[in-house]
């Protein structure tokens, strides 16, 4: 067995659907937290036809391809195949956590919850429909392996936020085993903990079952979901000083009024630990708006560079014609890659992109006391722009109109302005 290092406390993923949300819309929020070297992309895949019986490798496992898959945004570690977070064509949004609970993590290749994400996305065109692909998928081929690239074992299970323009499930999962529950309206979290307790909508046949054989409940109380398969005092969730509880404070306190902007702000949160500093930081966030109205465009921000304190949250709207996002996009290696190698993760290769790249220069900057003017300007003029989309999106939403040749480089353009800001 590989070393294994610590459980690490990382990860928030929230939802807000009317009456919590402003405008009729869904706003959708993560932020991603992962090794503090390590590169989060964001690349575009666009949607494709694939031959009956083809085959997929994802991160470590090879499954069976589907037939049509749709096109896709995704924010996701540079090593990997699948996604911390993202979302497709037709408006559904996913982001997943780590969780642990008393069924242990083994350290058997399978699929890793990142890669879920990535094939709910590509399957979907409903948040139902991609639980559906999900806990299917799960049945068949299993979660598991080293999330982090390095020969330390870093292993856990999931849960997944899933969203569209209509509504939100939370799926959370221990082995094979599942719960789910259907969120309509207000605000809704997940952390690195289960969450789900007695309302559970869709369920794994055999859940309830298996608890008792292991004899973590007893089949006469009401069945409670976290409190039987993790160690969590589900009546203290929303009350103790953790993240989660942390993160259901702040969404409450917005309730009724949550924007994008609020969303952001969330996810800026140092106070709370939402947004994570240290050895696992917040590499990666995302902030989606879901019109409600199927005739207005989903909009996506995504930093694509660590701590969104100091990142500017970019706008993607999906369009005919998107090509592939280049400079958000890390160098590949092809079959010399060390993930892809037996054994793995034997030497770490540079993975950074170009907005990475001057991102983090400008970050040596921006945390210098000696270069406090040249600070405080870099960090006025890429807040000034990322309000200056933000605005442009609320135009387009407001006005109900949408240029296609505008937008078909909108993120790449917004990249490009930021970088000339770094420079």
């Amino acid at each position: 067995m590989a070393p294994r290092l610590p459980p690490p406390r990382s990860c928030d993923t929230f939802v807000a659907l009317p009456p919590a949300a402003a405008g009729s819309r869904v706003i959708f929020g993560k932020n991603s937290d992962r090794p503090s070297d390590e590169v989060q992309e964001v690349v575009f895949f666009p949607g494709a036809a694939h031959p009956p019986g083809a085959a997929l490798q994802c991160t470590y496992l090879e499954v069976e391809q589907a037939e049509r898959t749709h096109a896709v945004v995704l924010s996701r570690p540079a090593w990997l195949w699948g996604a911390e977070m993202g979302a497709n064509e037709h408006g559904v949004c996913i982001g997943n956590e780590a969780v642990w609970g008393r069924e242990e993590v083994g350290d058997d290749e399978a699929l890793l919850g990142m890669d879920l994400v990535r094939l709910g996305l590509e399957r979907a065109d409903t948040a139902e429909k991609a639980l559906t692909v999900i806990v299917d998928l799960l049945e068949k081929y299993g979660q598991g392996g080293n999330c982090m690239e390095s020969h330390m074992a870093f292993t856990y299970y999931n849960s997944f936020l899933i969203a569209d323009r209509k509504e939100a499930w939370v799926l959370e999962t221990s082995g094979k085993y599942w719960a789910a529950e259907k969120v309509e309206g207000g605000v809704r979290n997940i952390s690195n903990q289960l969450s789900i307790t007695t309302k559970i909508d869709r369920e794994h046949p055999e859940l309830k079952e298996y608890a008792k054989s292991k004899g973590w409940w007893d089949g006469k109380k009401e069945f409670d979901f976290a409190a039987t398969y993790s160690y969590v005092d589900t009546a203290r969730m929303t009350t103790s000083r953790g993240r989660y509880c942390e993160g259901y404070k702040l969404l409450n306190k917005h309730k009724g009024s949550i924007t994008s902007e609020i969303m952001m702000e969330i996810l800026r949160d140092k106070e709370s630990g939402i947004n994570m500093e240290g050895g696992f930081m917040t590499t990666g966030s995302m902030v989606s708006v879901l019109p409600q109205n199927p005739d207005l465009p989903c909009i996506h921000f995504f930093t694509g560079t660590p701590d969104p304190a100091r990142s500017v949250f970019k706008p993607f709207i999906f369009v005919p014609n998107i090509t592939q996002l280049l400079k958000t996009s890390s160098p590949t290696f092809g079959q010399d890659d060390p993930v892809k190698k037996q054994p793995r993760f034997q030497s770490k290769p540079d993975r950074r992109h170009e907005l990475y790249k001057k991102h983090e220069s400008a970050a040596v900057v921006m945390g210098t006391i000696e270069e406090k003017g040249k600070k405080k300007n870099m960090l006025k003029e890429i807040q000034q722009l990322e309000k200056q989309k933000i605005s442009e999106m609320e135009s387009i939403l407001q006005n109900g109109r949408l240029d296609i040749n505008q937008v078909v480089n909108l993120f790449s353009q917004c990249v490009d302005e930021e970088l000339k800001i770094y420079s």
